[in-house]
């Protein structure tokens, strides 16, 4: 029975079923893992693996840690005695140049967590709730050495549930990378692999997340904007504003019947509301500085005069 020789690049946890697929795939000689260096983690700041060297030390899989594989001389001249036939990489941190994306037989494949060419970039999940989009996908490309721009060889798509934040997006995905992934070895092992090239007409990007990202602006946005924006970075970068003048993160925001001008706020009986520009929101779960996560009515019962909402 043929098996593909193929090595792995990836770091965190999303990148973990994809490898776990790879590893157990009867097609398939994982011959190698490729990911980032052990970082400082937790209180005490002691090393940690990435996830996906965790997972190959426990399967006894020979790994391989750098910052740059470009600039690893010595890794690079003994990498075609690997022969590979492909390479695949997800969630890696790291760009390949010409030595890497040329060793392997059939190039490499990038598995990206949209449907190219919207979303290029490290951010496409919570761009697509940022956007409101009711779907979203996997894509499986073929590495050129412009981001995300390859051939795409397997792509399908996946439903966003209405209410769905970013964190439980990140997990489906996780998941649904390694589903395409297997779909994509079915492809190569009946040698029906089809490439289609990239409308460049349709690119659009989702750069990088900051924590800045997160500042809702309640009287410039409309209700659904901050709605999206809110699920769109739980649980990370998260979102907030500021009640008077403290920092105030928000879980929770849903329309309220309610009348108030834009960025105007108002305690009515238990509940924090505040006006956008075509509607108001209730910040129903709420979390200010110093204190616990709670109910808007919970937070509110233990403040005295007015409230006041700012960015």
């Amino acid at each position: 029975m043929k098996k593909f020789r193929v090595a792995y690049c990836g770091t965190p946890d999303f990148s973990v079923p994809t490898l776990d697929l790879l590893a157990n795939h009867p097609h398939i000689e994982l011959v190698m893992v490729i990911s980032m260096p052990d970082r400082p983690a937790g209180r005490g700041m002691e090393l940690k693996s990435p996830e996906v060297i965790e997972y190959a030390k426990a399967k006894k899989i020979p790994f391989f840690q750098c910052e740059n594989i470009n600039k690893e001389e010595e890794f690079l001249s003994k990498l075609p005695e690997l022969n590979l036939d492909f390479m695949v990489v997800l969630a890696f941190a790291q760009f390949l140049g010409s030595k890497v994306l040329t060793a392997p037989k059939m190039g490499c494949f990038n598995i990206h967590t949209s449907l190219l060419p919207k979303y290029r970039g490290a951010a496409p999940i919570q761009y697509a709730l940022l956007n409101g989009d009711k779907d979203t996908g996997v894509s499986i490309q073929k590495m050129v050495k412009k981001m995300d721009a390859g051939e795409i060889v397997h792509s399908h798509p996946v439903l966003i549930a209405p209410t769905e934040n970013g964190g439980q997006l990140y997990t489906r995905l996780k998941y649904q990378a390694a589903l395409a992934m297997n779909d994509l070895i079915t492809k190569i092992i009946s040698g029906k692999v089809t490439t289609e090239t990239q409308d460049e007409t349709k690119v659009s990007f989702a750069p990088t997340l900051k924590k800045e990202d997160g500042l809702l602006d309640f009287a410039n946005s409309s209700m659904e904007k901050i709605i999206n924006q809110i699920r769109a970075l739980d649980p990370w970068p998260g979102t907030y504003c500021f009640l008077n003048k403290k920092r105030l993160k928000v879980f929770i925001a849903e329309p309220s019947y309610v009348k108030l001008p834009a960025g105007k706020t108002k305690n009515d009986m238990g509940q924090l509301l505040v006006g956008c520009t075509d509607g108001t929101l209730q910040l129903s779960f709420i979390q200010l500085e110093g204190k616990k996560a709670c109910a808007d009515h919970e937070l509110l019962n233990g403040l005295r005069g007015e409230v006041e909402i700012s960015i």
